[in-house]
């Protein structure tokens, strides 16, 4: 389908995120980034990409729609150097040309973890400071983001809409309705390179701290805060506008 989201400019009152995801609901992923880069422009929207090990496949979208749309790159700090040398690749190979790697406040760590341990006493106050509150920084100027979230991903992603409100912007999710087999389907048509840490059986990678290795038939991101109840950073479980 020919998925258009209603045109609005920076200053005006964003349109309905019920109404577009209603539009949108039966889009391809290449069709909402088409729909989100037409609703509010390239200078207003975003796409947060952690290069982690399905991040290729968003990346790639959007890079046939638009390589100069901006991409925020969470720098926490405590990523895998892995994961830095994967998005040098995939920014050379996909040609995107605005990536900004955002880190958390100096002064803020220094306060709140001086000592980097903050990850394993409260892990919750560490994605916070680490993740959350460079995030809201980032994306002031924005009106809309994008991010790679999947339903079959589980948890409290399995009934993502396509597009939702996140307060002061729309977000939205264009993978929210593809399958593994689609996405698999990306990585081999467009002969995207896999993240390093795949073929040590790493199939959701973070923050090294906090991410493990995970077993045949345990959930992709069972290998995410292992052993604790956490199963998000935060950033899509509260509105960062």
């Amino acid at each position: 389908m020919n998925a258009i989201a209603p045109q609005i400019s920076p200053v005006s009152t964003l349109p309905s995120a019920a109404e577009i995801d209603r539009a949108l609901r039966d889009a391809s992923p290449a069709e909402v980034v088409a729909a989100a880069l037409k609703a509010v422009g390239r200078e207003n929207l975003a796409l947060l990409s952690s290069f982690g090990t399905e991040s290729a496949t968003l990346l790639k979208v959007v890079a046939d729609v638009d390589p100069a749309i901006p991409v925020i790159f969470l720098d926490t700090g405590w990523l895998f150097e892995e994961t830095l040398a994967y998005r040098d690749t995939l920014i050379a190979m996909l040609g995107l040309k605005d990536v900004r790697s955002v880190k958390p406040a100096e002064e803020t760590l220094s306060r709140e973890d001086p000592e980097r341990d903050l990850w394993f006493s409260d892990p919750d106050a560490c994605c916070r400071i680490r993740k959350v509150e460079p995030l809201a920084r980032a994306l002031m100027p924005f009106s809309a983001w994008l991010n790679g979230r999947k339903r079959f991903q589980g948890n409290a992603r399995t009934d993502i809409p396509v597009v939702e409100d996140d307060g002061a912007r729309l977000k939205f999710n264009p993978f929210s309705n593809v399958s593994r087999e689609e996405l698999e389907a990306i990585f081999v048509r467009a002969k995207l390179p896999r993240h390093p840490l795949v073929a040590s059986g790493f199939r959701s990678v973070g923050c090294m701290p906090c991410t493990s290795r995970t077993t045949e038939g345990e959930d992709e991101r069972a290998g995410r805060w292992r052993g604790r109840t956490k199963t998000e950073c935060g950033i899509h479980t509260m509105k960062i506008s």
